[in-house]
């Protein structure tokens, strides 16, 4: 359950963190992309208002032409047909002149008959003309829809003549251009360089609210704005640029690639955890026994080594046992029960001692032990307890009993380094076989490591069914040393067991001579 938490969890915080980097990088490029494109926008807005003040300029330029000619015929403009003719241009809608105010005469006349209005006490128009002719300036308004389809925007241009030392009201000269067509190719310009637009003028010249001349259909957001100036009326020109498909698709690329890298990560992620589960089970196979589940002796061996680096000062206990005549059992009831004994025997060492306690099975029978923090004469009871401890396994609905034995050792007392003290606690062991089995005994200085070498655990087992007392020593001129005696012996002795023979003999085969001499006497 911990490793699936952890196996979605943290893929999924992968996931998370890679697509809040790919969503950041992708707004950072958007942003940057915006950056760049907003300051080229400030350009193209100046640049492309200016070009739009010439085309307008150019329109009042025909108003200012006529009012030229006006004044230099006092007012008389006899052949206006003729001069408004050559004046005309695709851009303009119509020419017109409106002495005192009213429109009299109109260029094209077709269609525009219903033009010729006072235009100073007119309620739609009166308004702004008296300003311009009050303030002598040029005056624009619209955009207003043409009865000849399209929009238009009128320029009228007052026209003073002077006479007896001043000037004197003689009326406007009118032109009357099409828009968008006056500034169409700046329009297409912008268009093609990728902008949406929107072009305004102040409604009144002596007012600052702005009403829209052209745009395009888009909704303008946050737009780049140029102000202009053309007479006493103020222009504005707001532009935004859109993505094109160039930047749309290094987006998309960016996003697409940034996603594919996450999903990558995350895929990659998920293996490493997965291998990591595999290299930790197989680490916990390498170290660990697979029909008991305890470590096995190289497990043993490393937390043990690692421990007393950790702690060289401190005292502790290394234990080695096994189960006593498990060849028997092997050999009466079937491997497969011997295992099933091995596994009772581990069961039980899980239960009885505590997590600190390192277990281990060191192969076949035997099984060791180690105790942190304690000495011999602390876990003395605690041992023997367990050695007590009634085992058992079924066998075709019976339960069949078994013992083991027991062997412990003290570090730093008895050795100094991990392998040390488990060959004392194997000697120890081996004593317990000498002297009977299911025992429990610590290590004693004088007890030789080298027997259990020499002689071999068989030898025991094959002693108990040899027929007659027999004795093995080192035979020695100097130093003779009883190292076995089986139970025939022990009991020809008049010995109760082996500690008692050792003791009685203090472990000289002489002395048995002697005593032997001293009998026959």
């Amino acid at each position: 359950m911990h490793f699936i938490k952890k196996n979605i969890i943290i893929p999924l915080v992968v996931f998370i963190i890679g697509m809040s980097a790919v969503a950041g990088i992708v707004c950072s490029i958007n942003n940057e992309q915006n950056k760049q494109n907003r300051t080229m926008a400030n350009l193209n807005a100046m640049t492309y208002a200016e070009r739009m003040k010439t085309d307008i300029m150019k329109g009042i330029a025909v108003s200012d032409s006529l009012r030229q000619i006006i004044i230099s015929e006092d007012g008389q403009l006899n052949k206006f047909c003729e001069i408004a003719e050559e004046m005309m241009a695709d851009s303009v809608q119509s020419i017109q002149i409106a002495p005192d105010g009213v429109v009299t005469d109109i260029y094209p006349q077709e269609g525009n008959d219903a033009g010729k209005i006072d235009l100073l006490n007119d309620k739609d128009r009166g308004e702004i003309c008296r300003y311009g002719r009050d303030n002598k300036v040029v005056t624009m308004q619209g955009p207003f829809q043409l009865k000849q389809g399209g929009y238009g925007i009128v320029v009228r241009n007052p026209v003073y003549i002077e006479e007896n030392g001043h000037e004197d009201f003689w009326g406007f000269a009118i032109v009357i251009i099409r828009v968008p067509e006056i500034f169409a190719d700046s329009m297409k310009a912008l268009s093609d360089f990728g902008y949406n637009y929107i072009l305004y003028k102040t409604a009144f010249p002596w007012g600052s609210e702005f009403e829209e001349v052209y745009g395009s259909e888009e909704e303008l957001k946050n737009p780049v704005s140029y102000t202009f100036d053309i007479g006493d009326s103020k222009w504005k020109l707001d532009i935004m640029p859109y993505k094109t498909q160039s930047e749309r698709r290094y987006l998309y690329a960016a996003g697409i690639g940034g996603v594919i890298i996450v999903l990558l990560l995350t895929g990659f992620t998920c293996a490493l955890l997965v291998l990591d589960k595999h290299r930790k089970k197989f680490k916990k196979l390498a170290i660990t026994d697979a029909l008991t589940g305890i470590y096995n002796r190289h497990g043993y061996d490393e937390r043990v080594t690692r421990y007393l680096k950790q702690n060289p000062d401190n005292h502790c206990v290394g234990v080695e046992f096994d189960i006593d005549d498990f060849k028997t059992i092997n050999d009466m009831y079937g491997h497969v029960y011997g295992d099933v004994a091995l596994k009772v025997l581990s069961e039980g060492m899980q239960k009885f001692f505590d997590k600190n306690v390192v277990l281990g099975r060191n192969g076949g029978d035997e099984f060791c032990i180690f105790l942190p923090d304690c000495t011999c004469a602390d876990v003395k009871e605690k041992l023997e307890e367990f050695t007590k401890l009634k085992r058992s396994f079924k066998y075709e609905g019976e339960e069949q009993q078994f013992t083991i034995s027991v062997g412990y050792a003290e570090y730093p007392v008895h050795a100094d380094k991990p392998s040390k003290l488990m060959r004392c606690a194997d000697t120890a062991l081996y004593e317990v076989k000498l002297r009977g089995k299911n025992g429990c005994m610590a290590y004693k200085n004088g007890l030789r490591m080298e027997i259990r070498t020499q002689l071999g655990f068989a030898l025991k087992d094959v002693s108990e069914n040899l027929p007659g007392a027999f004795i093995i020593y080192k035979a020695d001129k100097n130093d003779d040393e009883i190292l076995f005696a089986n139970r025939e012996f022990i009991r020809f002795a008049g010995c109760k067991n082996m500690d008692e023979l050792l003791e009685y003999t203090k472990r000289s085969f002489r002395n048995i001579l002697e005593w032997m001499n001293g009998k026959l006497l």
